[in-house]
């Protein structure tokens, strides 16, 4: 759970865009988005001002100068240790992980967690626990009591899970940001997607200050005061767009009369509203930090 560094000490602290190549899995039909060849995408990519892919292909990234990061589900205690040599020979600078299935006991957590911790140590690289359905940080209550007994975890920070999932806005959701704030401390990289109360991915066309686009734009900036903190010269946070595909049950559909059900919104013009978003909120908490 060590922290994400690049390589000149005298950078200030910085935010780093990127984007989970499965946004620009089977876009639909009227999407402006790049839909041919791995290269293709890559390329169109790198065009569109991201700084690199999760889930990425290695020789590709390398070639456009973009870079990598990781991801997978780890159920039990040795689950990524054949992938962890291959995420260091090929140059990935990060991991993201699914961690359990949200039914074990606080010591099988805490297991879990110290397996993480271990192999991010032994083999010098961030793997960040993500706040996702079906894990162990499904939860905000348990998430925030694992943050006491492990106060050095850090999370990728993908908030629709909570936001819809725990239906944050019933009760309060002050309360909730207040609440979760230990968590908020400890984000170090973020799956860029917004959902509302009762969605967890909605298409939010170009409006901007929909009540749950504002609420997610505040979860952001929290994230992003919570890393200027204790970020050092060099430091830099991940935020990566993650906007998935109907299949899978996340891109909502509408049925229209001459096309069948369709995605209701262009993922892709979705990933770059997204990064003018986020520029903002990157700037907003960089201002409040410096005013403080």
């Amino acid at each position: 759970m060590i922290k994400n560094t690049n390589d000149g000490s005298n950078n200030k602290p910085s935010l780093r865009i990127d984007i989970n190549y499965g946004t620009c899995e089977d876009l639909p039909a009227f999407s402006v988005g790049p839909k041919g060849t791995d290269r293709e995408k890559h390329e169109a990519i790198v065009k569109a001002g991201f700084g690199g892919i999760q889930d990425g292909d290695p020789e590709l990234c390398k070639e456009f100068n973009l870079q990598l990061t990781a991801h997978a589900r780890v159920n039990e205690v040795g689950d990524i240790n054949d992938v962890l040599p291959l995420w260091k020979a090929l140059n990935y600078n990060c991991a993201t992980v699914h961690l359990g299935w949200g039914m074990e006991s606080d010591d099988e957590m805490d297991t879990l967690v110290n397996y993480i911790k271990v192999s991010s140590i032994n083999y010098d690289i961030p793997i960040y626990i993500e706040t996702h359905r079906a894990t162990i940080t499904q939860d905000l209550f348990r998430t925030v009591e694992l943050t006491k007994r492990f106060p050095e975890v850090r999370f990728n920070g993908d908030f629709s899970h909570w936001y819809t999932g725990q239906e944050m806005v019933y009760g309060g959701i002050e309360n909730k940001w207040d609440f979760i704030q230990p968590v908020f401390d400890r984000v170090r990289f973020m799956h860029g997607r917004i959902g509302n109360p009762g969605c967890i991915q909605v298409d939010v066309a170009n409006d901007e200050n929909l009540s749950y686009v504002n609420h997610f734009k505040e979860m952001w900036k929290r994230s992003f005061l919570g890393f200027l903190k204790t970020a050092k010269p060099g430091d830099y946070i991940c935020f990566t767009v993650e906007l998935l595909k109907a299949d899978i049950f996340y891109a909502r559909t509408i049925s229209t009369k001459n096309e069948g059900d369709q995605e209701e919104g262009d993922r892709w013009q979705q990933a770059l509203l997204y990064k003018k978003i986020v520029q903002q909120c990157w700037e907003a908490a960089n201002s409040e930090f410096n005013f403080k």
